[in-house]
């Protein structure tokens, strides 16, 4: 056989061979844009508006957050607040949140007979303003829709396997873009949106400029995970905090948990709160307003929640978390002395939960102010315009009376490699490791039934 016949069976063989592996690339591609992509466009137009969610809540409550500043007024004491929202809402006072401007209405949660319920109240008059039940305004409801709350713990281990198909995704995605001898679909769009091709490119050209922040969005998101969230949360917190010893000093803990008490931020969630030590019988705790004045003395940005305790041991607990990550804080008092038992700040996390605690700011469009979340809305944008692409496209390209999944390679060999990346990420996030497995049940039975149908 003459050099020339050889060379040109190489040239066939590997040819073969490279449209074996784009087959297998492009066939993953689909079953994950298959599984995550309607749920990708939830989570896009969610966690859009979520990103504004200050601006839109003021203008939606602006009845119950919004009021009208007081040059040089004093504002009623902390006490005068709880007793005005207590008569209107009677019940037990939990919980007092500060303004977070001159031109914001503090918050008093009530725990009464119809469960928690937030009563907003003038800072400078006392007067209430209206009341919802807790955590019952708009951007709470898209926070609990964005994080699939609503639909029970189930549900939530949803956003684990999007996180972790959204990520194969990327990865298969930029395989099948990267530029082989095509012209267009690379950084430019052919054709009308009546052809198949300015839709194919569409979603190329889109899917390259929106991939990072696709997988950015999904490490980030994934502390809010059922599974892999819970546990990195609980392995992060370590015992008790969790943080560089001589952070804390030694006070008896609880076995109640921040979040359990208070909005907190994810790194905390797990941390347990300190208890006031025993006291000599008949002691008497400081008064609310001795602990807000005990809180700004020791400089907490305003807008923290005090926590107020309804325990003989219990805590007033002050927390923080504004935009600036530097500024969170928490702060525990004794409840009899004002002493304050724990001092944490962004400054006294680990560098997990520094690190952990910078991508949930920046996911959240808090970390660089309006850029942020302007950048963010055109991520979220693009998402949707990346799953509206891929309905079109495959629309227009799936056969009469099929799903229209890509083919199977010729040399199904290709497919070990591919499948050990995927095994390899399955070990890591656990419920994507279980849903790559139905998957490849789904497409094994798939295949056989084609076959059967072809053969009959």
């Amino acid at each position: 056989m003459s050099d020339i016949s050889l060379g040109r069976e190489s040239a066939a063989a590997s040819a073969r061979s490279s449209m074996d592996l784009y087959r297998a690339v492009w066939r993953w591609h689909f079953y994950a844009g298959l599984l995550v992509l309607p749920f990708m466009i939830t989570l896009a137009i969610t966690g859009a508006l979520y990103l504004f969610r200050d601006e839109i809540d003021a203008i939606v409550h602006a009845d119950l957050k919004k009021v009208e500043i007081v040059q040089g007024g004093a504002m009623a004491a902390p006490s005068e607040m709880v007793a005005a929202a207590l008569a209107v809402e009677p019940g037990t006072a939990i919980k007092l949140t500060t303004p977070s401007s001159p031109d914001m209405s503090a918050e008093v949660t009530i725990n009464g007979a119809a469960g928690k319920i937030a009563v907003y109240v003038n800072p400078y008059t006392g007067k209430v303003l209206g009341k919802l039940p807790d955590r019952g305004t708009i951007m709470w409801t898209i926070r609990y829709l964005h994080s699939l709350k609503y639909f029970g713990t189930y549900a939530r281990y949803l956003i684990e396997i999007t996180a972790g198909w959204s990520i194969l995704l990327v990865g298969t995605g930029i395989y099948l873009w990267w530029p082989r001898s095509q012209t267009g679909g690379v950084l430019s769009v052919r054709g009308t949106p009546k052809r198949r091709v300015f839709w194919r490119d569409m979603h190329a050209v889109t899917g390259i400029f929106v991939g990072g922040f696709i997988v950015f969005l999904a490490v980030t998101g994934m502390p809010w995970s059922g599974v892999w969230g819970a546990k990195v949360n609980e392995w992060a917190n370590g015992n008790n905090f969790g943080y560089p010893a001589g952070v804390r000093v030694a006070v008896p803990m609880s076995d109640e948990h921040v979040d359990h008490i208070a909005k907190t931020t994810w790194s905390l969630e797990q941390a347990q709160v300190p208890l006031s030590p025993e006291h000599a019988h008949g002691a008497t705790p400081i008064s609310l307003d001795q602990a807000v004045a005990t809180f700004n003395s020791l400089g907490l940005t305003q807008g923290y929640a005090v926590n107020i305790p309804t325990t003989a041991n219990g805590v007033f607990t002050g927390s923080v978390y504004p935009d600036d990550l530097s500024k969170q804080r928490v702060v525990h008092l004794d409840q009899y002395t004002g002493k304050p038992l724990l001092d944490m700040s962004y400054a006294d996390y680990g560098p997990l939960g520094r690190a952990l605690e910078w991508g949930i700011n920046v996911h959240m469009g808090q970390e660089f102010g309006l850029g942020n979340q302007i950048v963010l809305t055109f991520a979220c944008l693009a998402i949707i315009l990346l799953a509206v692409s891929a309905a079109v496209m495959w629309w227009k390209r799936r056969p009469a009376g099929s799903l229209g999944v890509p083919p199977m390679p010729a040399d199904r060999r290709v497919l070990r490699g591919l499948l050990a990346i995927l095994i390899i990420g399955g070990l890591f996030f656990p419920l994507v490791g279980a849903s790559l497995i139905l998957m490849l049940v789904f497409d094994t039975l798939y295949t056989r039934t084609r076959q059967q149908r072809v053969a009959a």
